[in-house]
């Protein structure tokens, strides 16, 4: 078992270090309010081109939470949130936090059956969104809890030429938000809060709610592949945000995070957000980005701190007109989502070496269930392969797999999670929950993270796969099983099976290969009928590249569809072609 403690190689990097942090006990909402109150005239955030102050978004967040409870909001709802990185995100983030509420945090671009299974599943009967998003909410409404949805544009946050310029550029590509009651535009729900004096009286929509309360649901597979709500508590994000801190102490009150990590994931919104507003940090929201505006950005804005999935870094490398970029503001550089290559970040160190950054690439671990990483690798001390060393006060052990049963340094296991990040439960699922999460003789709760891992003698960690059957896509995590029953629930389907293939890229992208009905024809037009289904069911991110039919499938001893044999048949596909190509 390894944490850190003063004989740790974090020790040598940090100086004495206590066998514990002091962890802030409060709410997410009143750690953000302390560093307001800390540097109120301080920049919380840019966005297109208008910087926030801390005093303005605490402002905007209780004004919000004012709103919300006008909107019939009470403490325990689960309030939806579909919004890319933007400050109506943040406002209602908070606000919900604020009033004792939970923040249901879904992708923005999921399909519409996913949507209504999060509502569904959240049992939740408010939801913010984005007005290019609406209609998706308006789709599946009737079978769902949701009675008031609140629709921004991004227009609303942007300064007045930018707005000017947006909304022509968006003319006719954007439909208005219908007109009905159960809708309210994101103006008209500030207003009203703002008529009834929300400033005069901030502590009116204030709950009462201690750290291990819930304040947040994201979504994973857990660690069976099926869809979860991930339930985190205020003090899981606030002991993350004292955790970054304490080793990374080269940070300064001010320093710059390029927020360009999604917040309905948990390396966005627990890294790049919470903890650098709750450190008194300035975050730089990106709601779009490309690789060429993420790397331009980072010299605009003399970034200090940047988090990426390896992807987007390799992506970074093949840009164009770079390289006379200047990336000397840099402290920090973190790569999570999906395990780095020797190679690539081989590659990234001397990239950022040629952009005159002082800085090599820090790989992390975690899950969702940690909230994101928990494991990271020291500046001062990186070992080839390794994924790093755990974070204050969480405990990493290698064990056999399904086991409690430690297993001797450098033999592979399952890695177990403890600490003070571990979620509170999967949302409904009292099963699952006592499965993932298992007390232990130590009286610590470990974390069945069902990855495969080894440890060193110094406590280093090193990633070697994932147990359970999943595919990582530009740092998004794919379930087959569950494309596979969209794609078999339709009737021209008599079996499918799903495979992540390389690319490179995204690293893996998704395929699937298909067994029609007897009556149904192998042609481009069943394929394109195929592929409009799936874009109604399947979350862009998630979507198959490519259909290609079988007449059978392969199987294994005992019947199963052999979904290995097709992962290595298109590999050597591939690298056939690659072959042939290189001649």
């Amino acid at each position: 078992m390894s944490g850190i403690t003063a004989k740790t190689p974090w020790a040598a990097y940090l100086g004495e270090l206590p066998l514990t942090l002091d962890y802030f006990g409060g709410t997410m909402y009143e750690m953000i309010v302390k560093s307001a109150e800390r540097t109120p005239d301080a920049v919380a955030f840019d966005f297109m081109g208008r910087s926030t102050t801390y005093r303005r978004m605490t402002d905007n967040i209780d004004r919000c939470a004012e709103a919300l409870i006008s909107a019939g909001a009470t403490e325990n709802d689960r309030i939806t949130i579909a919004m890319p990185n933007c400050p109506q995100a943040i406002y209602a983030l908070y606000a919900v936090n604020k009033i004792g509420a939970v923040a249901n945090m879904i992708h923005p671009l999921s399909a519409e059956k996913e949507i209504e299974f999060y509502l569904n599943t959240a049992n939740s009967t408010i939801a913010v969104t984005l007005d290019q998003f609406c209609g998706k909410f308006e789709a599946v409404r009737v079978g769902t809890p949701l009675q008031k949805l609140i629709v921004s544009s991004i227009a609303d946050e942007l300064p007045p030429f930018k707005k000017v310029a947006f909304r022509v550029s968006t003319a006719g590509k954007i439909k208005k938000p219908p007109k009905v009651p159960h809708i309210i535009s994101w103006k008209t729900f500030m207003r009203d809060a703002e008529a009834g004096n929300a400033k005069a009286r901030p502590e009116s929509s204030k709950a009462v709610r201690s750290g291990d309360d819930p304040a947040v649901i994201l979504y994973s597979g857990g660690t069976t592949g099926t869809t979860k709500g991930i339930v985190l508590t205020n003090r899981n994000f606030n002991a993350l945000a004292a955790q970054i801190e304490a080793v990374n102490p080269m940070y300064r009150l001010g320093d710059k995070m390029l927020a360009a990590m999604p917040l309905f994931h948990g390396f966005g919104l627990g890294v790049c957000i919470h903890s650098m507003l709750a450190g008194g940090g300035r975050c730089v929201l990106v709601p779009r980005f490309s690789p060429k505006s993420y790397g331009k950005m980072i010299a605009k804005y003399k970034c200090n701190f940047i988090a990426g999935v390896p992807t987007l870094f390799e992506a970074l490398l093949r840009l164009p007109g770079m390289e006379k970029e200047d990336m000397s503001s840099l402290k920090g550089v973190f790569s999570g989502g999906d395990s780095l290559s020797v190679e690539l970040k081989k590659k990234l160190d001397k990239y950022l070496k040629d952009h005159k950054a002082n800085v090599s690439v820090r790989e992390g671990y975690g899950t969702t269930e940690t909230v994101t990483a928990c494991c990271l690798t020291p500046p001062h001390m990186a070992k080839e392969g390794s994924i790093g060393l755990p974070f204050p006060d969480t405990y990493i052990k290698i064990v056999k797999p399904g086991t409690d049963k430690e297993l001797p340094y450098g033999e592979e296991g399952e890695i177990l999670l403890a600490g003070p990040t571990v979620m509170k439960e999967y949302m409904n699922n009292p099963a699952e929950t006592a499965s993932t999460l298992r007390l232990h003789e130590d009286g610590l709760t470990w974390v069945y993270t069902g990855d495969l891992g080894t440890m060193d003698e110094q406590g280093f960690i090193y990633f070697r796969g994932r147990a359970k059957r999943m595919i990582v896509t530009s740092g998004y995590n794919v379930y087959p099983g569950q494309l596979e029953n969209i794609f078999d629930a339709h009737p021209l389907v008599q079996m499918s099976c799903v495979i992540g293939v390389p690319d490179p890229i995204k690293i893996r992208k998704v395929k699937a290969f298909v067994k029609l009905r007897a009556d149904a024809p192998a042609d481009d037009e069943t394929k394109q009928k195929l592929m409009e289904y799936c874009r109604k069911n399947i979350a862009r991110y998630a979507m198959p590249y490519d259909i290609e039919f079988r007449d059978d499938m392969p199987k294994t001893l005992v019947g199963k569809v052999a979904y290995r044999k097709l992962e290595e048949e298109e590999e050597a596909r591939l690298a056939k072609e690659q072959a042939n190509t290189d001649k």
